[in-house]
């Protein structure tokens, strides 16, 4: 396993970690969700990602159970949770939702019961709330951070203006700004880490623990011939994440991916995450197996790195055509 700093910051986090979100309580029971992160520790993983609202807090506290039945060093791994759409569903009420002092305190202090766990290495906002004044924010998160709750603070598909704002007002007020970012970076969704974060990590630095590398798995091939029946877009519920993916042009470009990881001799799922780390700006990125076999498999993506010439890195942009264009000064 390779480990990276997270941004600026002391931190250093498995460059390959591993999630809950659709899988755990959805896709997935307690012992398999026991077999697979111990698959990952043993392999070197240190970060596990979960959230308030992932199966409305029963990803947490399946997580939870995991952890506890372990009992691995707390010192040797980390572990989130992001607050911002509460874990009520259609019951959330006023003031349990988004990102207010109220919200973001009661959420740390409900998942460290779900999870089981006396701190959170890293605590996110998971959406930026147009309704809360980022000062609060700020000053909420800095408030648990003084309490021991939280040792690291950051958001989830905030926008670069939002994430520098919240720099600004934290220099201002002298707290503690956000030190990472959780957004969608895979060979398909590009703009912020590829284009929008560039200036941010050239500046105040901005860890980052990237999610679906594999693009809801569309990136892994499995989707080439079809939709497989326990498959993450066969799920109830989630036909809005089969219709953002499943396009003709997608699975052709997937395709002719495939084609070239079996010439390189490794799998397309492996080839689509090692071009994800390869990128130094990506601090960490997080798996979501439901299975031995795929999360083996997206491990050898540290091996699939090394073939990650100059050459093979052209011919991907030549398959996938989605490279930002950056502006010319």
């Amino acid at each position: 396993m390779q480990y990276r700093r997270l941004g600026k910051s002391g931190l250093q986090v498995s460059v390959l970690s591993f999630g809950s979100w659709v899988s755990f309580s959805k896709q997935i029971n307690d012992k398999v969700a026991d077999e697979l992160m111990g698959i990952a520790y043993d392999n070197g993983i240190n970060f596990f990602d979960n959230a308030e609202v992932y199966a409305l807090g029963e990803s947490e506290k399946m997580m939870g159970r995991v952890l506890k039945k372990k009992k691995w060093d707390r010192t040797s791994y980390t572990v989130s949770s992001k607050a911002f759409w509460g874990w009520r569903g259609k019951e959330n009420k006023p003031n349990q939702t988004g990102n207010s002092r109220k919200h973001l305190i009661e959420a740390c202090n409900e998942a460290l019961q779900r999870l089981q766990v006396d701190y959170l290495d890293m605590f996110f906002c998971h959406r930026p709330d147009k309704n809360t004044p980022i000062e609060e924010t700020v000053w909420a998160m800095n408030h648990l951070i003084q309490q021991g709750k939280v040792l690291y603070w950051g958001t989830s598909e905030w926008s670069g203006v939002e994430i520098m704002e919240a720099h600004r007002v934290a220099e201002k007020l002298r707290l503690i700004g956000p030190t990472m970012e959780q957004p969608q970076y895979n060979l398909f969704e590009r703009d912020k880490i590829d284009k929008e974060y560039l200036d941010i990590f050239r500046t105040v630095g901005l860890g980052t623990t990237i999610w679906s590398p594999l693009a809801s798995g569309l990136l892994s091939g499995k989707y080439n011939d079809g939709i497989p029946k326990n498959s993450r877009f066969a799920l109830e519920g989630f036909d809005w994440l089969k219709e953002r993916w499943v396009m003709d042009d997608k699975v052709k470009k997937v395709k002719k991916l495939s084609e070239l990881a079996a010439k390189l001799g490794v799998s397309t799922a492996a080839l689509s995450i090692a071009w994800c780390i390869k990128n130094p700006n990506v601090s960490t990125a997080i798996l979501g197996a439901t299975k031995k076999i795929q999360l083996l498999d997206n491990l050898k993506a540290l091996d699939a790195l090394e073939k990650l010439t100059t050459d093979v890195m052209e011919k991907i942009e030549g398959i996938m055509k989605t490279k930002p264009v950056l502006p010319e000064f």
